[in-house]
């Protein structure tokens, strides 16, 4: 006859379920010979206050629009997390667990969105993923003004973010707290691994913050004291924290007592846990004291039903079904429209309504700066696009990214335009988080130099494959007077080498309306948009040319009798000298022919038919930009690398001084490009 074990009583069950959480990492990590052990041993009482009795999610619909949310900003400790998703329910077979850190598992070393369901974002660079919370939070902040009606809160979610020292440490961290304070963002809790121990050691030499008081000072409730390895002292934490958001008081901070490693005899508390395997014999020993009997990746039978989340995941979405049901019967447009943005869908008419704002604009043919062609494209796409949400980084009325009607995002207010202060990485980061949440398609401004600020965030947004449009503005020496500080000169082509990211840079109004479109219709990554100071002329087109700027690289100007001597390939503000120069040519019987190439890795996506139809091979090219030039000469020397070609670039930093006396200094002149392209033909 088989006997049950008997039934463990709540508190020897946590302690289990925590045990389970640390020897599922200290396993991964010990197999792969790679990972980061530490925080998931001290963080795992944390994990089940929060996972098994407040996280409100479903692990067979990973995309349930009103599930809370779960960042794991300090990333490096994935295995936790992994663990957890595991024992949840989702999908992700314990064979996944075994192959922790191998190529090609959903396993990686950090956390990837798209990846590993269950994973809201990819974090690793350390306090972004804090950042893109905020973002989160206030997507669902945002999208409830929206939506909710009287007695029907369809979108009524937290996010909850777990944070390290690390975390702390970076400025970001400061840039999205101090947001999220102003915001009031009251669904928003973090809890933060106060261990005291980063990868160099102890960190009291070098992060001395009062971190409580910090956070009170940006706006945010504060738990302090709570001892991170007892469920219950963390999750009476959790329920205060709750009752804070149903109050509307702001973000909560919880602050987690906690030793790193925790049950390791030799590694606990010290920073050779943080970042390496325990070994076979640490390992043998942390067992014994945590009193663990069971083998690597055995998970009792006990533990695998207290953590399976699948039943009250399942009960949660369908009663949530019920509601959004009687929310579609009264509200039935805004329901349908719900729906459409939550999945990420234009409006049905969207393409045409686009063709028919390019239109508009050629027909106009505005002589504007290309960031104010922006702000008359943000104006009509607003009007399209309900769920276009941006801003600037307190720049506004230079980048010029507010439109009629916008309304400010306040507190207390539900606005479309957001005031990010000046806090470019922040924004960016927050920008990936909005768009992770789903329902709006967001921007953020600034401009083109302090985009250094924001790189890791753009690079995230790439990695993220997210919809999210960068603006950046004053994009060249033409800017003038503010000199080199303000005058990016290796801004452009540094971020060309971002894999996924499309940078464009619009010659006119009606490329500026072009890549607009394009950037709110791609789904599959960032936009970034490199836009004028100065007036540009809006060049003429037919209707093919104004169709072909999507492409990336089109003939702008044919040469007179239809075969080039030469092409002149420009970008921006660069087109127009390119068409200054091409008349000059012209005067001495030289057919030169002018490419506009707004977006490179939009061209290098065609085919190389349609490459070969705008860049001939074996015709002399030369490529003017007011930038560093080492991008164009995969351009100008063609794909067999034998066409002859010059580039017309700044090989230095600029120079404080009115735009026209800078073009002068510098060689950006008609006279220059069309002596390269003589010079050329002359062999």
């Amino acid at each position: 006859m088989r006997l049950e074990s008997p039934a463990l009583d709540p508190a020897a069950l946590d302690a289990q379920c925590a045990n389970a959480l640390r020897f599922l990492a200290i396993d991964a990590v010990e197999q792969a010979n790679s990972g980061h052990p530490g925080m998931p041993m001290g963080m795992a009482e944390i994990a089940v206050a929060l996972w098994r009795r407040h996280l409100r999610h479903d692990p067979a619909d990973p995309q349930w629009p009103d599930r809370d949310r779960f960042v794991l900003s300090n990333g490096h400790g994935s295995m936790l997390l992994y663990a957890l998703l595991h024992l949840t329910g989702y999908d992700l077979p314990l064979d996944e667990l075994k192959r922790f850190r191998q190529l090609h598992s959903k396993t990686p070393g950090h956390p990837e969105h798209g990846l590993t369901p269950g994973v809201e974002t990819t974090t690793g660079p350390l306090g972004q993923g804090l950042t893109n919370a905020v973002g989160m939070a206030l997507a669902e902040k945002l999208l409830a003004h929206t939506f909710n009606r009287p007695g029907h809160d369809i979108v009524d979610h937290r996010t909850w973010v777990f944070l390290g020292d690390g975390c702390l440490m970076e400025g970001v961290s400061h840039e999205a707290a101090s947001f999220a304070g102003v915001q009031r963002l009251s669904k928003l809790v973090a809890l933060w691994d106060d261990n005291r121990i980063s990868i160099d050691g102890d960190v009291g030499g070098w992060f001395g913050d009062d971190t409580p008081q910090r956070f009170r000072a940006y706006g945010w409730n504060v738990i302090e004291g709570v001892e991170g390895h007892e469920v219950e002292a963390v999750d009476r934490a959790i329920r205060e924290a709750l009752a804070n958001a149903e109050n509307d008081v702001g973000p909560t901070l919880i602050c987690c007592r906690t030793t790193i490693g925790h049950g390791s005899p030799a590694r606990a508390g010290t920073a050779a846990v943080h970042g390496a395997p325990l070994g076979r014999d640490e390992v043998a020993a942390t067992r014994a004291a945590l009193g663990w009997p069971h083998a690597p990746f055995d998970v009792p039978a006990e533990v695998r039903a207290a953590f399976d989340a699948r039943d009250a995941g399942a009960a949660r979405r369908c009663e949530w079904n019920a509601r959004f049901a009687a929310y579609r019967s009264q509200w039935p447009d805004a329901a349908k429209e719900f729906e459409r943005r939550v999945a990420g869908d234009l409006p049905a008419d969207f393409a045409e309504q686009a063709d028919a704002f390019l239109a508009e604009v050629q027909g106009e043919r505005p002589n504007v700066a290309t960031r104010k062609a922006s702000q008359q494209a943000i104006g009509r796409l607003a009007q399209a696009l309900p769920e276009l949400l941006g801003g600037s980084a307190d720049l506004t009325h230079s980048n010029l990214t507010d439109w009629p009607g916008c309304g400010a995002v306040r507190a207390d207010a539900g606005g479309r335009h957001i005031n990010w202060g000046v806090r470019e990485f922040g924004m960016a980061a927050a920008l990936n988080g909005v768009a992770l949440h789903g329902g709006f398609v967001p921007f953020g401004a600034t401009f083109l130099v302090f985009s250094d600020y924001a790189r890791n965030a753009i690079r995230m947004s790439a990695l993220l494959r997210q919809r999210v449009v960068h603006v950046m503005t004053h994009d060249s020496i033409g800017l003038g007077e503010d000199g080199p500080t303000h005058q990016p000169v290796e801004h452009i082509p540094s971020l060309r080498l971002i894999p996924g990211l499309d940078v464009w840079r619009p010659c006119d109004a009606a490329e500026t309306q072009a890549a607009w479109n394009a950037a709110v219709m791609r789904t599959d990554g960032p936009s970034l948009l490199a836009l004028s100071r100065q007036n540009l002329p809006t060049q003429a087109r037919s209707a093919g040319q104004l169709a072909a700027i999507a492409r990336g690289g089109y003939v702008l100007a044919e040469a007179g009798n239809g075969k080039p001597a030469v092409v002149l390939i420009a970008t921006g503000s660069e087109v127009e000298l390119a068409m200054a120069a091409r008349a000059r040519l012209a005067d001495d019987g030289i057919h030169a022919r002018v490419v506009s190439m707004p977006c490179t890795s939009r061209f290098d996506a065609q085919d190389a038919d349609w490459r070969d139809a705008v860049l001939p091979p074996g015709v002399p090219r030369v490529a003017v930009e007011a930038a560093r030039p080492d991008g164009w000469w995969k351009y100008v020397a063609g794909r067999d690398g034998r066409t002859r070609g010059e580039v017309v670039g700044i090989e230095r930093f600029g120079e404080s001084a009115p735009a026209a006396e800078l073009a002068a200094l510098f060689g950006l002149t008609p006279e220059r490009v069309a002596d390269a392209a003589r010079r050329l033909i002359a062999g």
